[in-house]
């Protein structure tokens, strides 16, 4: 069966990568594009499903290199803004590990500035589910106006978060602050360990599960980098190895495993309401797809979720 549309919404960022420069004055920088709603309606597309993006992309250098990007990967742009505004900018340092330490760009740039009017119109008729999530949904003045749209989407979309908390870029207060109102509008959560940490200090994986339950989730996955995944059904739960692979770096790793994730329910039927249909086995038979995704975008440097095909080869040869 053919998934139906899945509707993302959120924000494009131009990733600049620090590379090694001819002088030790200089600073080189590999611009690609990023930003963590982005990533996952690329992956979506990739992985076949028909994945629309709502977004205010800027006519500068970098909305056009966001534009050119999303296009050759098959992501539907027919409802993003023209926005005045400059693109967001995040300058990424990789450790050892690869794992990503950014410094954001972001004062008044075109992803936060969304507007009633902007989102009135947009038709989800054709939309099973409608995922968004990190600094879309606490960066004003657009924030507000993003929640009010996923209530009225609600009544008719399965609701997928992802809170991608950004610490350097907005205090962790605003997400907590925030997290309950989420939850009652969220079908589906899911995050990372750092993000956990950075929630609910302290809390284990399985008490946080329960606390998003109770406030209206009905799915929490939380992604633990090598150790793969935890997911909870309603306080059904279930842990998932991660995919072997030779990590390059992690960047967009957690973006590529929602799509997954969403593109196995979605495949299958099984989004479009308040996941009544859902049993634990489609769960983990969807996390174990998403963490093979996830592992496939590690396998490469930058936010470039594999295509479809490239999933054969895991099968065969077992790692990425």
């Amino acid at each position: 069966m053919s998934p139906r549309q899945i509707t993302v919404l959120g924000e494009c960022v131009a990733d600049a990568f620090t590379e090694p420069a001819r002088a030790s004055c200089e600073l080189a920088l590999r611009v690609l594009p990023g930003g963590g709603p982005a990533n996952t309606a690329i992956a979506l597309a990739r992985l076949g499903t028909p994945a629309r993006f709502l977004a205010r992309l800027s006519g500068d250098v970098f909305g056009r290199l966001f534009r050119a990007h999303l296009e050759a990967s098959g992501v539907d742009l027919s409802s993003t803004v023209a926005a005045k505004e400059p693109s967001t900018l995040a300058v990424a340092e990789l450790d050892e590990q690869g794992q990503a330490a950014f410094s954001f760009h972001a004062q008044d740039t075109a992803d936060w500035q969304w507007t009633t009017e902007e989102l009135a119109g947009v038709d989800l008729s054709e939309t099973a589910c409608v995922h968004t999530g990190s600094l879309a949904l606490v960066r004003e003045p657009g924030a507000a106006v993003v929640e009010d749209f996923l209530a009225a989407a609600a009544l008719r979309a399965t609701i997928s978060i992802d809170p991608n908390v950004r610490p350097l870029l907005v205090d962790p207060e605003v997400y907590r602050a925030r997290l309950a109102r989420w939850c009652d509008l969220a079908d589906v959560l899911r995050l990372s360990e750092d993000d956990l940490e950075l929630l609910l200090p302290g809390t284990p994986p399985e008490q946080a599960c329960d606390i998003w339950h109770a406030a209206g989730a009905s799915l929490v996955v939380i992604t633990r980098g090598a150790e793969g995944a935890l997911a909870s059904l309603d306080g059904e739960r279930l842990q998932v190895p991660a995919a072997a692979t030779r990590v390059v770096d992690t960047v967009g790793a957690g973006d590529s495993f929602t799509a997954g994730l969403l593109h196995h329910l979605g495949a299958r039927d099984l989004l479009g309401g308040r996941l009544k249909g859902v049993c634990l086995d489609d769960v983990a038979e969807a996390c174990r797809f998403a963490t093979k995704v996830a592992a496939l975008t590690c396998a490469v440097a930058g936010p470039n979720p594999p295509w479809q095909s490239k999933l054969a080869q895991l099968e065969t040869t077992g790692r990425a």
